[in-house]
């Protein structure tokens, strides 16, 4: 294997256990409540997302022939299950169960 691939794999799991394990050690419940920290872990949530979100849309917007059906409808559900429920997770979900479901049923595939 090498080397450098395992340093990336060592290095991102200590970033992930870091942004893991870190917020639930900080004594947030004394900061103040529009303290830099605060705001820091409020904006990490919606900042991954859409990171995943580009990190999925570029490769389907950027394959020629590849209806983007899977984009849209995961996008779709994401919006009516969020302006429904208010509830980020079940938002989540419900985009990552449409966009698989579209792909599984052959939706995004050229020629469709």
């Amino acid at each position: 294997m090498n080397t450098e691939l395992l340093a990336l794999a060592a290095l991102t799991g200590l970033a992930t256990w870091a942004f893991r394990v870190v917020p639930t050690k900080l004594p947030l419940t004394r900061s103040a409540a529009d303290g830099p920290l605060r705001r820091f872990f409020a904006a990490t949530g919606p900042a991954a997302i859409a990171t995943l979100f580009t990190a999925s849309v570029l490769p389907m917007l950027q394959s020629p022939g590849t209806a983007p059906l899977p984009l849209l409808l995961g996008t779709a559900a994401v919006l009516a299950v969020w302006f429904a429920r208010r509830s980020v997770v079940l938002a989540t979900l419900a985009g990552a169960a449409a966009c698989g479901l579209a792909t599984f049923a052959g939706l995004g595939t050229p020629g469709i």
